[in-house]
C-alpha cells in the first residue's frame, strides 16, 4: 500500500498557448456536467467506495 500515491507524476504541459489554456478551461467548465452524467446511474453503495484502501 505504500506505494499508492498522488500525483503520480509532475505536470508538464509544454508550451501554454491561448488556444491551449482556452481549451482547458472549456473542460474545466464542463466537468461538472460530465461528472454528474457519469455517475446518474451508480447506487449510495457505489458512491460511497473509497478510491482506494484508507481513502475517502
Amino acid at each position: 500500500m505504500d506505494d499508492l500515491q498522488y500525483p503520480i507524476g509532475k505536470f508538464n504541459p509544454g508550451t501554454i498557448t491561448p488556444e491551449l489554456r482556452q481549451q482547458w478551461m472549456s473542460e474545466i467548465s464542463e466537468l461538472p456536467k460530465r461528472l454528474a452524467s457519469t455517475v446518474a446511474h451508480l447506487t449510495q453503495d457505489q458512491l460511497d467506495t473509497p478510491y482506494r484502501p484508507g481513502g475517502w
